[in-house]
């Protein structure tokens, strides 16, 4: 089969997501028939580094031994069964295990098939736990500008991103959002812990203000990755879960797509030794290879629904496949992987040499600041340096990054005007250096007037 004749039959069939579907008249899609590590191969032969983990999923490559030998095991004895009344020994053990690895205190799973699902439960499980308590008046939540949750409508009203808000606005809750760390919007000889601790004051009077109305708080711990790669530092984590405290109101921490390992320890919150109320995982929880999410709570929460059948107090939320038998093999195979690689430490030596790759474009004339958290890089392209001066976002010219990487080999795909590197963990030194070099070329060609 050729690239062309893929490429025919989905145009006559599919509506790709996040794709402005016109572009493709002139903007080829790239049909892929197999992967293998961190390279993805098209029909005709040509290979792509994939340097976003698949839209931030793949963990440990493309067609991982390890992953499908436990699924082939597992297809011979379950597939699915379903979750109420019934269980099974895959979805007890992974449970177990992420119990054991989650921030203490941390003590129920509840499993639905994506991240947005996964948010659902939290701000659903959330809300109806404080009526359970009586306490009916509290219907809110405060966000983080420029935050992204998901796409289902109760994740997307958590979210900040105002594209979204201004098309679906009618459609969605009314939240309460607060001024977010940015650090990229320190001030000259600032640090980024002095920021993030100075943007703390919006947070806490919104708290004083709005409290008693208020289920929880939600964030991203330690970088919004939608909203263009924006980081803060662990000190303004450790700020919110003791003001939650103090307000009496719940912490939701969306570790979706900045959990195992990804920001250099297996969950962000432990960077600021904080357990939130609800942890969201998703996306590499499977390494890559099926939909699954998991929304981890205390026992005070599971308490509250725990009665009897007539009180009414059970918690409304299904999935037909939660807690899918092939899910759950898949994500214990990347938990072993986890621990008999001892991937976080490997992690950091990669994170370190992604420091150095990208050390030089601190000193491009169109590269305003260069961010990295962990297994993230991002770079972000600016008209003037100086005066950061940003690129209208009609011109864009991330595309030109992202036809330049595929013309040499590499799957980029900037978010706006902001270019960035989150690779499968078993990249190698020379494959990183290899992006850097297709980024920096692919910025100046972008950056061209």
């Amino acid at each position: 089969m050729k690239n062309s004749d893929l490429i025919q039959r989905d145009l006559s069939v599919l509506w790709h997501p996040c794709t402005q579907m016109k572009d493709h008249e002139w903007l080829p899609m790239v049909p892929i028939r197999r992967g293998d590590g961190v390279w993805l191969e098209d029909f005709e032969g040509k290979r792509y580094l994939d340097a976003i983990s698949s839209w931030w999923v793949n963990l440990f490559g493309h067609n991982n031994p390890r992953i499908n030998a436990a699924l082939r095991e597992q297809l011979d004895t379950l597939e699915h069964v379903i979750l109420a009344g019934f269980t099974h020994e895959a979805v007890v053990e992974l449970s177990e295990r992420l119990v054991a690895l989650a921030p203490p205190g941390l003590a129920r799973c509840f499993y639905a098939d994506n991240g947005s699902s996964a948010i659902e439960v939290a701000l659903k499980m959330s809300f109806h736990y404080w009526r359970n308590r009586g306490e009916a008046r509290r219907t809110r939540f405060i966000t983080l500008e420029n935050s992204y949750h998901g796409e289902t409508l109760g994740a997307l009203s958590l979210g900040n991103v105002p594209l979204y808000r201004e098309t679906y606005g009618p459609l969605l809750l009314e939240t309460i959002p607060v001024a977010a760390p940015d650090c990229s919007q320190r001030e000259p000889g600032e640090t980024c812990a002095e920021y993030s601790e100075r943007l703390f004051a919006p947070m806490e009077a919104a708290l004083v203000k709005h409290a008693h109305e208020v289920c929880a708080v939600i964030i991203e711990p330690l970088v919004q990755c939608a909203g263009g790669m924006r980081m803060h530092d662990p000190v303004y984590l450790k700020l919110l879960r003791e003001a939650c405290d103090r307000h009496q109101v719940h912490l939701i921490a969306d570790e979706i797509a900045v959990g195992f390992g990804r920001t250099g320890t297996l969950f962000a919150c432990e960077q600021a030794d904080i357990t939130p109320d609800f942890l969201c995982l998703s996306k590499g929880l499977t390494g890559g290879y099926l939909p699954l999410s998991v929304t981890l709570t205390r026992e005070e929460i599971y308490a509250a629904f725990y009665d009897d059948y007539a009180s009414l107090k059970a918690f409304l939320h299904s999935h037909s496949y939660t807690g899918n038998a092939l899910c759950c093999r898949a994500a214990l195979a990347t938990l072993d992987i986890f621990e008999q690689d001892r991937v976080v430490e490997h992690n950091r030596e990669l994170a370190r040499h992604l420091a150095r790759v990208t050390e030089p474009f601190t000193e491009h004339p169109h590269v305003g600041e260069v961010r990295q958290q962990g297994m993230i890089v991002a770079m972000e392209m600016v008209k003037d340096r100086k005066k950061r001066t940003p690129y209208p976002w009609e011109e864009r010219r991330g595309l030109r990054v992202y036809q330049h990487a595929l013309q040499q080999g590499a799957l980029l795909r900037p978010l706006g005007n902001v270019v960035y590197f989150m690779p499968p963990y078993v990249i190698d030194e020379e494959q990183i250096e290899f992006l850097a070099r297709t980024a920096w070329d692919g910025i100046d060609i972008a950056t061209r007037d």
